[in-house]
């Protein structure tokens, strides 16, 4: 395990194209919430197609809003600062819908500039990361991108990736991963970033790499250990298991698990009400130097 580990960072650079079908094989799997139309339904699509075609099965969750592939890319992440008894909670939303939440160049980007920012500002309490899409998370690194890439492009941005997951493992305030939907690989990863982790029990958490003969490379050969024991999390990796909510919670994956709602949004109401619990106390800890850093 320890080679394999070694060989994380660039082992994550040689996903293809390829691995694309593999997210969609999962969600498609893994998702009751949503589903094919029947125009796409048996049909071989690409993942232009198939990341666009997803629509709410009946009974699932609605959509809050439209999507469309031509969103603007300043849109892919929304932060927002709470007001009022919220005063001090920030949310970071990510909103690809028509790539899955992947992690691309710009949603990587815009993670980095927003983490820059909170990282110094002395009004940040607490910071909640959620999903705006319904049933997704985050599907991982934006495979179709990655496809584009030359060689001299993929190590570099592998390198980013990590980065800015390590960045937010280092924030100097608590931070919560609110996982309402779908969260493999890199977007797993991110998760495990946080330093709480809440979820709906239909929600599906897996490190998946390993069914593309490779290994995670965004820190969860190091984190997952960290959060359910050596053993489990090799076994976890090495099968590419994926776990629903309530499997998760009993692993000690996550905090808390909580029955999926009408509007989906479950895990981010209490992830909410876990950081409006932490305002007062972080608010005084602060004063006095303590961070989440050195806790």
């Amino acid at each position: 395990m320890a080679a394999a580990v070694a060989a994380a960072p660039g082992a994550l650079g040689s996903l293809h194209a390829g691995g694309a079908r593999l997210v969609a094989a999962c969600s498609a799997r893994l998702c009751p919430g949503l589903r094919l139309p029947s125009s796409l339904a048996g049909r071989r699509v690409g993942p232009a197609i198939w990341a666009q075609g997803w629509v709410p099965a009946a009974g699932g969750p609605a959509p809050k809003r439209g999507y469309s592939s031509e969103m603007k890319t300043e849109d892919e992440l929304r932060v927002r600062h709470l007001e009022e008894e919220n005063r001090g909670i920030v949310v970071l939303g990510i909103n690809r819908a028509y790539g899955k939440n992947a992690l691309s160049k710009n949603l990587i980007k815009m993670l980095s500039k927003a983490v820059d920012a909170l990282k110094s500002d002395k009004k940040v309490r607490t910071i909640i990361i959620r999903s705006e899409v319904p049933g997704i998370f985050c599907a991982g690194a934006d495979l179709k991108e990655r496809a584009k890439m030359s060689s001299s492009e993929v190590g570099p941005f592998v390198s980013k990736i990590r980065a800015v997951i390590n960045d937010i493992a280092n924030l100097p305030v608590p931070t919560i991963a609110a996982i309402d939907g779908l969260a493999l690989g890199g977007g797993l990863e991110l998760a495990l970033a946080c330093d709480i982790r809440v979820a709906a029990s239909s929600a599906k958490m897996g490190l998946v790499e390993t069914k593309l003969a490779i290994i995670p490379g965004g820190g969860g050969t190091q984190r997952l250990p960290r959060a359910i024991g050596m053993s489990l999390a090799k076994e976890l990796i090495f099968s590419a298991r994926v776990l629903d909510g309530q499997e998760a919670k009993a692993v000690g994956l996550i905090s808390h698990v909580l029955e999926q709602n009408q509007e989906g949004d479950a895990a981010y109401r209490k992830a909410l009400d876990l950081a409006r619990e932490f305002l007062p106390q972080v608010k005084c800890i602060s004063r006095c130097g303590v961070t989440s850093e050195n806790m």
